[in-house]
C-alpha cells in the first residue's frame, strides 16, 4: 500500500482484515464529499490493495438530535450531489435514507459482516464517536476511523488548549510537518473491480434512495423529522459549496480582515455549513486560498510568534481568514476530541465557573422564557434580529453572534439555564450547529478561550460583556435590523 499519514487512522476494534469479503465498506457519515477527502483516500488504498471493489454506504436516519425539515434537506441535497460525482466513477455509490424511525437499524452491520475492511469518518462531536464505537465493537472484521477534518491530524495535539495564541503557537510549530494533503479525486485513476448491484436481500430490506434524491425538498416533507424548522434558501452538496468559495475568494476575502463582523452578505465566507457536513474540504479551501494568493510552504516565517499576522506569509485578509478557518475551528476539535463533557458548563475554566456561580443569585433586569427567546420577542431590536436571521436563515453574522449569548445569560434565571438555551436554539436552527467549532462560540460567550475583565459586573461577573447600544453604534446595525425586520414580516414562519 502507498504511505497514508497514520496520524489519521484510529483503530476501532482488533478483527482482522477479511481478504475474503465481497468489497471495501466506505462509511460516510462527516465527510460527505467525493474529493479532497482521508477517508475515501483510505478506502481506496485498501481496495487496491485487496484488489475488491468499494462501496460508498451514505446514510441518513430520521430520529438523530434535532432532525428537521432544515438538516435533512441540506444533507439530502448533498446525497444528490454525490450521486452525481460517484456516478461515472469505479464505485458503488448506496445512498440510503430511512423512511420511518428505525428503519435502518442493522443496515451497517450487514454490510460490514460481507466487507473485508470497515473505513469511516472520525468526527468528534455530536452522536458520532458513540455510533462508530459501538459499531466498532459488535462486527467481526476491522474498522478505521479516518480523520479528515483538519489541516492539523487531531491527535498531533497532546493536550487540551486554553486559549487561541497558545494553540495557535503551536500551529506554527507543528503545521509544517502536517501539511499534506487528501487526493483531489482518489477515484479518477484507479482501476478497480465493480459491485453492480447490492446483494437482493440487503437491496430489499434498505433499498437505495433513488427518487427522493430527485427532489430533496418536496419529498422531506414526507418524512418523520420535525417539520416546524423549514429549510432555507443556502442549498447543500459540493458543488454549491465550491460556488460559495469561488464567490467569497473573489468578492469577499480583500474585505474581509476589515468588515467579517459586520452584519453584510459576501464579506463572511458563509462556508461553515459546509465545513460542517463535510460537503467541502479545510484542504481544498486552503488549496484555492493559497493559489489566489501564490502562496507555497517557502513562505512561511520561521519565528514562533502566537501572533495572528506575519506567519503565513500572505495578504493581511488571507491570514485573517486562516485565523479563523484554521486556529479557531481547530481550536474547538482539539477540546471535543480530548473531553467528553465538551457541551456541559463544567468544562469551562474554574475562573469562568467561580465567578457565574458567583453571580448567579444577582438580579435580572429581564428574564424570558425559553419560548419567547426562540421566537425573538424581547425588548432588544439588535437581538431579535439576531434570532430572527437564526429562524429564518439557519446563521448569525460575527457581532450580533456574540451579542445574542452575552443576553440570554443576561435574561435566563442561571447560567446552566442559558447554555441549554444557547445550545437548543442553536442546534436546532443553525446549518453549522451540532459542531465542534459552533461549541466553540457559544462557550466563548459563557469565558472559554478568553480572560476575566474587571471589575466584576451583575450576573456576568467578570465575563466579558457586550452593549446592543455600542454593538450597534460599532457595527452600524440599523440596516441590519430593517432587513431582518421586513424578512421577518414577509417569511410569515415563527409567529
Amino acid at each position: 500500500m502507498n504511505i497514508f499519514p497514520e496520524e489519521r487512522i484510529r483503530l476501532l476494534n482488533q478483527a482482522p482484515i477479511h481478504p475474503e469479503g465481497d468489497f471495501v465498506l466506505y462509511w460516510m457519515i462527516a465527510f460527505r464529499r467525493a474529493r479532497w477527502n482521508f477517508s475515501l483516500d483510505r478506502a481506496v488504498e485498501w481496495a487496491c490493495e485487496l484488489r475488491k471493489p468499494v462501496v460508498v454506504l451514505e446514510a441518513l436516519s430520521c430520529d438523530y438530535p434535532w432532525a428537521s425539515e432544515r438538516l435533512h434537506s441540506f444533507i439530502l441535497e448533498g446525497m444528490h450531489n454525490n450521486r452525481s460525482e460517484f456516478k461515472d466513477l469505479p464505485v458503488f455509490y448506496f445512498p440510503y435514507v430511512e423512511r420511518s424511525k428505525g428503519e435502518g437499524r442493522g443496515l451497517v452491520r450487514e454490510l460490514a459482516a460481507r466487507s473485508c475492511i470497515v473505513i469511516t469518518d472520525d468526527y468528534p462531536c455530536f452522536f458520532l464517536p458513540r455510533m462508530i464505537g459501538a459499531v466498532g465493537n459488535s462486527i467481526p472484521v476491522k474498522m478505521e476511523a479516518i480523520d479528515s477534518n483538519g489541516l492539523l491530524p487531531l491527535v498531533v495535539a497532546d493536550k487540551v488548549f486554553l486559549t487561541a495564541f497558545s494553540f495557535r503557537r503551536y500551529i506554527q510549530e507543528m503545521l509544517p510537518r502536517f501539511l499534506e494533503f487528501p487526493k483531489e479525486s482518489p477515484l479518477s485513476d484507479v482501476h478497480l473491480p465493480m459491485l453492480h448491484e447490492l446483494p437482493v436481500d440487503i437491496a430489499n430490506r434498505w433499498p437505495v434512495a433513488d427518487t427522493l434524491l430527485d427532489s430533496p425538498r418536496d419529498h422531506v416533507r414526507g418524512l418523520p423529522v420535525d417539520h416546524a424548522v423549514a429549510p432555507v434558501e443556502t442549498k447543500g452538496g459540493s458543488s454549491a459549496a465550491e460556488k460559495r468559495l469561488e464567490s467569497f475568494l473573489q468578492t469577499g476575502l480583500s474585505r474581509y480582515h476589515l468588515d467579517r463582523n459586520l452584519p453584510a452578505d459576501g464579506v463572511t465566507s458563509g462556508l461553515s455549513p459546509y465545513l460542517h457536513f463535510g460537503h467541502l474540504s479545510v484542504h481544498e479551501i486552503f488549496r484555492e486560498l493559497s493559489r489566489g494568493e501564490r502562496w507555497s510552504p517557502e513562505n512561511l516565517s520561521a519565528r514562533i510568534s502566537g501572533k495572528r499576522e506575519g506567519w503565513w506569509g500572505m495578504s493581511s485578509a488571507a491570514e485573517a481568514f486562516l485565523d479563523q478557518l484554521v486556529t479557531w475551528r481547530e481550536l474547538g476539535f482539539n477540546l471535543c476530541s480530548r473531553r467528553q463533557d465538551y457541551d456541559l458548563l463544567d468544562s469551562l475554566p474554574d475562573w469562568a465557573i467561580e465567578t457565574l456561580t458567583d453571580h448567579e443569585n444577582d438580579s435580572r433586569p429581564y428574564l424570558y422564557t425559553r419560548k419567547e427567546l426562540e421566537f425573538a420577542k424581547t425588548h432588544d431590536p439588535l437581538w431579535n434580529a439576531a434570532q430572527r436571521q437564526l429562524l429564518l436563515e439557519g446563521r448569525i453574522y460575527g457581532y450580533p453572534r456574540m451579542l445574542w449569548g452575552k443576553k440570554i445569560v443576561e435574561w435566563t434565571a442561571s447560567p446552566r439555564e442559558a447554555l441549554d438555551i444557547m445550545i437548543e436554539l442553536n442546534n436546532k436552527y443553525a446549518l453549522d450547529g451540532r459542531d465542534p467549532n459552533s461549541y466553540c462560540g457559544i462557550f466563548w460567550v459563557l469565558g472559554r478561550y478568553d480572560r476575566p475583565f474587571g471589575p466584576a459586573r451583575p450576573v456576568l461577573g467578570k465575563i466579558r460583556c457586550m452593549s446592543s447600544q455600542r454593538t450597534v453604534k460599532k457595527i452600524g446595525a440599523d440596516a441590519y435590523m430593517r432587513r431582518m425586520e421586513a424578512a421577518w414580516t414577509r417569511s410569515g414562519l415563527y409567529q
